[in-house]
């Protein structure tokens, strides 16, 4: 992996410098986020990892909550997979060290508001990569292998993969990729955090008046309602 972009560095200290903020606020830490990892996403920012966010608390829902989206500006929902830490992971780590970092799994949705145009690097990972909210499944200790994906527009199938990683990148890439991010601007992937790693589908549009479902092979199903 090439030198850390100077983008990504100056992105992920105002990112970081939110999070501090947000605790500062009473928000409780919940872990990370991987945003832009698709191979598209690479060649539209120049970029060669994905960038990184933050979770709290504060945006976790419980699974078929509903959101009010009435005063969202472009709503859209990311179908993921959650890895949950077990043990620190730090940089300079491989692929497969990243993996067995990891105590267990999960499907998760993700929900952003794209509140202006994907252009900037620095500014997107200032704003947290769009980050709304996150619903987390049931933790299982494995990943079906091969894991696919459907997801539903009240039981319609709206979008479909039975190669999740096409679009996130490898997840031990993924994870290892992170946690360098975040080192060299004075952070780390940690024990008991969560990591969503990136959506396995191109976004999804959404709207008000819509109920979704993500299903994952041997990780299960969470779903949203949209107000």
């Amino acid at each position: 992996m090439t030198e850390l972009d100077p983008r990504i560095v100056r992105g992920t200290t105002r990112m970081l410098a939110a999070r501090r903020d947000e605790a500062d606020r009473g928000a409780e830490t919940l872990g990370w986020k991987a945003g832009f990892g698709a191979p598209a996403a690479f060649a539209l920012l120049g970029t060669d990892r994905p960038l990184v966010g933050f979770l709290t608390t504060d945006g976790l829902l419980p699974d078929d909550a509903s959101v009010d989206v009435s005063s969202w500006t472009k709503p859209v929902l990311e179908a993921e997979v959650a890895a949950h830490l077990g043990a620190d992971l730090g940089p300079g780590a491989t692929p497969d060290q990243a993996l067995d970092a990891v105590a267990g799994w999960s499907v998760a949705i993700e929900l952003a508001d794209v509140d202006n145009p994907p252009a900037d690097v620095e500014t997107i990972i200032a704003g947290n990569i769009f980050h709304r909210h996150v619903v987390l499944g049931q933790v299982v200790g494995a990943r079906s292998d091969p894991l696919s994906f459907v997801v539903r527009r009240e039981d319609v199938e709206a979008a479909a993969t039975s190669e999740p990683e096409a679009l996130t990148g490898e997840l031990g890439f993924v994870l290892a990729s992170m946690a360098d991010t975040l080192a060299a601007c004075g952070a780390g992937l940690l024990a008991g955090e969560v990591v969503i790693t990136g959506s396995v589908i191109p976004p999804i549009a959404v709207g008000q008046g819509e109920e979704w479902q993500v299903t994952a092979a041997g990780l299960g199903r969470v779903g949203v309602n949209l107000l």
